[in-house]
């Protein structure tokens, strides 16, 4: 019986909806979307591949006509819904409500091209109230919403496919710049600069323990003899005191407060004045994309891939509302509920006296959905649905709900107290005694309100939240609490903190850059393009994302401007808002009007980049006078003096490359060494580090020659130190014939290959048990090893290299292994590599949770499209010219036909358009 046909993004989400829908409708996933601008020259139609604008896939001459093809991963999922509609009575297209689920499903309309009617369905919450509402309450495409995002697509290919060979060619291969991510990467190298340029000061202070009443408490030395003491704010980053009017602050070396703290061990101090301030805070919004991603990156460790990729579960099984959302409102239902719940679990007196309504959005919002927050007409607790989620998704629902209910509590109110104290030091060498000033400060919390169901995180671990307490005791002016002991304490001043990625979330919300439900997107990227490497939770720039940006700041200022971005994305919301057309606004950025365009500084500037330069970076002079400069290679980052030369070790921050350090690297020992001469032909047998691992090598290459010398790598028993000459010669001698086998007269031999070592006869091979036998094997013990059977699947594991305890999110116990390409971390089903700054030693289960999380959220590896076989290529062939000509001339007539008709929908007003794309 034919049905109406529902289409949704993912799979979970389809079986989550029909659930609801019953049987009275059909519910399939596109899988996300189903075309795109092509992502490789392979993916162009043979009828454009001569066209100059193809190899970016718009033609930016023509309108800025998108290109787009199916994906070939996608046909078989577009045949299956194409043979799905013709059954169907109605087409609901239940694609996401923003800009990116409005592209998807106006791409959906163009390929599926329905003869039945069609309706977009949307909803924010995925319950069965929220679909039976958006059921009958459809709407049209908004074509303002996909307009903005195939703006917002081809600008980003512009930018990607323009400036990305300006990398390839000037500071390596397979780079790539983005209109955000490469102002994301600027804003961290930013930060790494200014702890390169950080000049640490030290100062000394006192800190006093005393006891009123029995109630201990401390207190800080602010002033001596009237004038106050220097604290961190008062240095700037080069170490100096910083300049603030005429009076400056007394700095205490360590000798004069060591000298000061022992003639303060029996100081009467005497309150002389308790200042009381109350507080009132109200509680935080509720979440919307960055402030959810930044929370819970502070409380749970996520990463932001994780935080959305666990969202997104919750969201697709029915338990929170939208979570790609930049707006803090609530419905009237969700205020209710969270109202209602707060008095249940609080009590009355915590409920806020009339509903809070949070209407601020960040800028650059889009849609106006709801905050995110958990789905229904009432709240189910975390307890309630812990048993249906797994690890993370228990521990994300709580931290949503927990903020949900408190946006509708009451204020926290509290009393703040200062208390000053004063007195006299013992007198000195000289015979005189010094004033003193300490304060005391504290905070009492009167009523808790909010603060009973949440307290936001700090990104600062080490800074004191504001709603935290710290009590003093009952002080009245003329108290002389007892002196305990008076310590002297050395503070020095710290380098900027680098960027975690809830605070990088934060900085490019604040600038304007990008949009919230992009950040998890941009973050991942610049990682996996070895820009960004994580130490422990910060996010640490690396020397070719140093390269990269300044690059791009000397030579494309505008395209890495924080305010010129921003601008862009103001232009993107203007083409959402319908205030401002597209193709003008394109046109500007890549031909230019007033000021050049991108096409412009791209031609006029790549003749005058200096790649040497660029790939510079300056560290300082030795005691010499010479420079020290880290250059960005081929193989990766190296220091270089002159004509010495050393590597960069993988795990080194830029801010820890000092001239200090850059010196021992240069001078450390490179580890290559003459082991002796062979004896056969005379040459010298060298060990040598190599880029790939420690190998042995028989002499020097010859010059001008082609022909490189004879090497072989070390075995895992033997180091760059310890290896000697007969090593080294056994080595050289592989691989090891053994003789002829009796039977078939094939050579057999022993080797050390990618997989470890092996016996071999003709085709036919087999593992060796261990590296020794590469020397012990014989003949006869070879042909039993080759006559037994090979054997399926892998040889045991090796024991794990460390073990780290159950996986949060499935239960498994993980651990970390030696891999063909390192080490990775397992949890039974799940491999995730270590990344940059990552070791095994160091390695923990919260690092390595996030790891899993981060792979699992990323989705299966993309397999390689298999080249034509030679078949494919013949039947090509057979087709004859006149074939060929025909499908290519009938190619380029229909484009055009659908060019012209999707140009005329948009003049008259319609549903259909040019190819339109939305990936963001």
């Amino acid at each position: 019986m034919p049905k109406p046909l529902v289409i949704v993004e993912s799979p979970a989400k389809a079986k989550t909806i029909a659930s609801f829908l019953g049987p009275g409708y059909l519910v399939e996933s596109s899988i996300g979307h189903i075309r795109d601008l092509p992502r490789s020259a392979a993916e162009i139609p043979p009828a454009y591949k001569g066209e100059a604008w193809a190899r970016l896939g718009v033609d930016v001459e023509n309108g800025f006509k998108p290109l787009y093809v199916v994906a070939k991963e996608k046909k078989a999922q577009v045949a299956k819904l194409k043979a799905l509609l013709k059954e169907a009575t109605d087409l609901y297209l239940a694609t996401d409500e923003d800009r990116e689920g409005e592209s998807i499903a106006w791409h959906l309309l163009e390929v599926l091209a329905p003869r039945v009617p069609v309706r977009r369905m949307v909803f924010h919450e995925i319950t069965r109230p929220a679909l039976e509402r958006a059921v009958q309450d459809t709407r049209e495409l908004d074509r303002r919403l996909v307009d903005a995002q195939e703006a917002r697509r081809i600008l980003d290919r512009l930018y990607g496919y323009e400036v990305s060979p300006v990398l390839w060619r000037k500071v390596m291969p397979r780079l790539s710049a983005g209109r955000v991510q490469s102002v994301a990467t600027r804003v961290l190298v930013e930060r790494e600069r200014a702890r390169m340029a950080f000049k640490p000061a030290t100062w000394w202070g006192l800190q006093a323990e005393l006891d009123s009443s029995g109630q201990r408490f401390s207190a800080s030395l602010v002033a001596l003899d009237g004038r106050r003491l220097a604290g961190g704010r008062d240095f700037d980053s080069t170490g100096q005191l910083a300049s603030r009017g005429s009076s400056q602050p007394v700095i205490l070396d360590e000798q004069a407060a060591t000298d000061l703290a022992r003639r303060l061990e029996r100081v009467s101090l005497t309150v002389t004045s308790v200042e009381q301030k109350p507080f009132r805070r109200s509680p935080y919004p509720p979440f919307m994309t960055s402030t959810l991603q930044q929370e819970a990156g502070r409380k749970l460790r996520f990463s932001s891939q994780r935080t959305m990729s666990v969202a997104q579960r919750l969201y697709e099984g029915g338990y929170i509302t939208y979570m790609r959302t930049d707006s803090s409102e609530l419905s009237e239902t969700a205020i209710t509920a969270a109202r209602s719940q707060a008095a249940d679990l609080y009590g009355s007196d915590h409920v806020s006296e009339q509903p809070r309504r949070y209407k601020g959005k960040v800028r650059n919002a889009q849609e106006a959905h709801e905050a995110i927050r958990p789905a229904g007409e009432t709240f189910r607790l975390p307890r309630e649905v812990a048993s249906q989620l797994s690890a993370d998704e228990s521990r994300l629902y709580e931290l949503i709900w927990r903020r949900t209910v408190a946006s509708q509590m009451a204020d926290a109110t509290g009393v703040s107290a200062t208390v000053h104290l004063e007195g006299q030091a013992a007198a000195g060498g000289d015979g005189s005694r010094e004033s003193v000033d300490f304060v005391a400060s504290g905070r009492v919390i009167k009523f808790f309100g909010f603060l009973k169901a949440y307290v936001e995180g700090a990104d600062d671990p080490e800074t004191q939240a504001e709603d935290s307490e710290s009590h003093l005791p009952a002080l009245s002016e003329g108290d002389k609490p007892v002196t305990e002991s008076v310590e002297a304490a050395g503070h020095t001043t710290q380098p900027p903190a680098r960027y975690t990625e809830a605070s990088l979330v934060r900085a490019l919300e604040e600038l304007g850059v990008g949009r919230p439900s992009t950040y998890a997107s941009i973050i991942g990227t610049i990682q996996d393009r070895g820009y960004v490497w994580k130490k422990g939770a910060a996010l640490v720039p690396s020397f070719v994302a140093f390269a990269v940006v300044g690059l791009l700041e000397q030579h494309f200022g505008d395209l890495v401007d924080y305010g010129f971005t921003a601008s862009m994305e103001d232009a993107l919301d203007l083409i959402a808002g319908g205030r401002e057309e597209a193709v003008p606004y394109l046109s500007r950025f890549y031909f230019g009007n007033g000021r050049p365009g991108l096409k412009t500084v791209v031609g006029d500037h790549l003749a005058d980049i200096d790649a040497r330069e660029v790939n510079s970076i300056h560290i300082g002079k030795d005691a010499e006078g010479a420079e020290l400069v880290v250059r960005v290679g081929r193989y990766g980052p190296y220091v270089q003096r002159g004509e010495q030369r050393a590597p960069v070790p993988d795990d080194m921050a830029p801010d820890e490359l000092t001239v200090d350090r850059a010196e021992q690297l240069l001078e450390a020992p490179s580890g290559d060494r003459e082991l002796g001469t062979d004896p056969t032909s005379g040459s010298a047998v060298l060990v040598r580090a190599g880029r790939f691992g420690p190998y042995v090598q028989l002499g020097q290459p010859e010059p001008g020659s082609k022909e490189k010398p004879v090497t072989a790598s070390l075995l895992s028993s033997m180091t760059v130190e310890s290896v000697t000459l007969e090593d080294a010669l056994r080595l050289l001698s592989l691989p090891r014939s053994l003789g002829a086998d009796p039977g078939t007269g094939e050579e057999v031999v022993v080797a050390n290959g990618r997989f470890g070592p092996y016996v071999k006869r003709g085709s036919d091979t087999r593992s060796l048990a261990d590296e020794q036998q590469l020397f012990s094997l014989e003949l006869e013990g070879a042909l039993q090893l080759l006559a037994q059977p090979k054997t399926r699947g892998r040889r045991a594991p090796a024991a794990p290299l460390k073990e780290l305890g159950p996986d949060p999110v499935t239960g498994g116990q993980m651990v970390v292994r030696e891999g063909r390409f390192g080490p990775y971390v397992t949890d039974g089903e799940t491999n995730a590599s270590l990344k940059r700054g990552d070791t095994p030693e160091h390695l923990t289960p919260e690092r390595a949770a996030e790891l899993l999380a981060d792979r699992r959220a990323a989705g299966p590896p993309q397999k390689r499209p298999r080249r034509s076989s030679a078949t494919s290529k013949a039947a090509t062939s057979k087709s004859g010219t006149s074939k060929a000509a025909t499908a290519k001339a009938g190619s380029k007539a229909s484009a055009k036909a659908a060019t012209s008709k999707s140009a005329a929908g948009k003049r008259a007003g319609g549903k259909t358009s040019s190819p339109g794309s939305s990936t963001s």
